[in-house]
């Protein structure tokens, strides 16, 4: 990549990095993305696709497969500490992911394809909505315009902190866990304070579910993680006793049928405590995330890839804690999510200070290039 065309990147990371949108929000992302490919002549341009996401066409002279590239559009609810000429310009908001380098790397496989097409079948450059709520795929999966793309293969990267520079991690089967959040509603009855033998607090119930939540992993053969991140009993009210209460946990596994396990253990433990108790329950879901896997085909594509290119490869032995909603797709098509190093000393992803590594995007451009040019020509 010439001197000129990495410093574009870099000032387009730069501007998207000044002007982060929250998941569902990323209106104006999305015209920043368009604007920069209409000089790019691609084959198409399909906006709205599951919200503000955009497909980015190019098509080559030759049938032949759809090799799906994406990245996401959203930033983060977080207050940027960093003391950056381009810090965000929106107070709570912050790209404390790296999907501001993510889009900046899939505009630079754009560049190499507007230079070079693709010989056969097409290329489609996504930038999804919503990744951090966990919906934004799964809405592009659901939209109408997405229909007619149905790829035959899907790819994306991440950035890792703790990995050295440049260096592309792969995992063979399960690369990250899937997880969703909980929400447990308790309902009892309320009584004066100095008569609580009248009412029926959920405060017992309440404890006996966060611990015994907390304990279920151990039931289970395989990786589960049940975190409770908070509780609410009733109201600040002294002189009356609490009737409701409110438990948010995060189930996570490495597998999709353990989350299955889990989820089915955790509400009999939730139901079986509620009735001894008297309690009325409702149960709710939110931020669900599939386990994001590898396809040996796509994992193979991404190996050559990094091998071609000289790259130091890493092989992790068990998979990521941490969730990415890319899983959505390794239910349609053949799919590869891989990391690249961001830096010993970078801090760790959703920090307040993060800021992604610019000197990291050539090497992430030719990974998808070099992908493309195995599969596409």
């Amino acid at each position: 990549m010439n001197e000129a065309l990495k410093r574009k990147l870099l000032l387009f990371r730069q501007e998207l990095h000044q002007h982060p949108e929250l998941s569902g929000q990323e209106k104006s992302t999305s015209k920043k993305i368009q604007a920069y490919f209409k000089s790019l002549n691609p084959t198409e341009i399909i906006t709205h696709i599951g919200g503000e996401g955009i497909a980015i066409i190019f098509r080559g002279t030759a049938k032949g497969p759809t090799t799906l590239i994406r990245c996401e559009l959203d930033a983060l609810p977080i207050v940027e500490e960093n003391n950056i000429s381009y810090k965000s310009r929106y107070l709570g908001k912050s790209h404390a992911c790296g999907h501001d380098g993510h889009m900046a790397i899939v505009c630079g496989v754009g560049e190499a394809l507007s230079v070079t097409p693709p010989k056969k079948g097409r290329v489609i450059l996504l930038f999804q909505p919503a990744e951090e709520t966990g919906q934004g795929a799964a809405q592009v999966l659901k939209s109408l315009s997405f229909t007619p793309l149905q790829p035959d293969y899907a790819f994306a990267l991440h950035n890792l902190p703790g990995y050295k520079k440049n260096e592309i991690i792969l995992k063979k089967g399960a690369f990250s866990a899937a997880s969703k959040g909980m929400e447990i509603q308790l309902k009892g009855r309320t009584s004066h304070a100095a008569f609580p033998e009248d009412g029926n607090s959920p405060a017992e119930a309440m404890s006996r579910i966060i611990m015994g939540l907390q304990k279920l992993p151990v039931t289970i053969e395989n990786f589960s993680l049940v975190t409770v991140v908070n509780a609410v009993l009733g109201e600040i009210a002294f002189g009356t006793t609490p009737s409701e209460a409110i438990i948010r946990s995060t189930l996570r596994s490495f597998e999709d049928h353990v989350m299955d396990e889990l989820t089915r253990k955790s509400e009999f433990l939730i139901h079986q405590i509620a009735e001894e108790y008297g309690l009325t329950i409702t149960i709710e879901y939110k931020e669900c995330f599939n386990a994001t896997k590898s396809h040996p085909e796509a994992h193979d594509f991404v190996n050559s890839a990094a091998a071609q290119l000289n790259l130091e490869i890493s092989y992790p032995s068990t998979p990521f804690r941490w969730s990415e909603d890319f899983g959505q797709f390794s239910r349609v098509t053949k799919t590869m999510l891989f990391g690249i190093g961001a830096g010993y000393d970078q801090p760790q992803l959703h920090e307040a200070v993060y800021d992604f590594p610019d000197d990291i995007i050539p090497t992430g451009v030719e990974m998808f290039t070099s992908i493309i040019r195995q599969i596409n020509g």
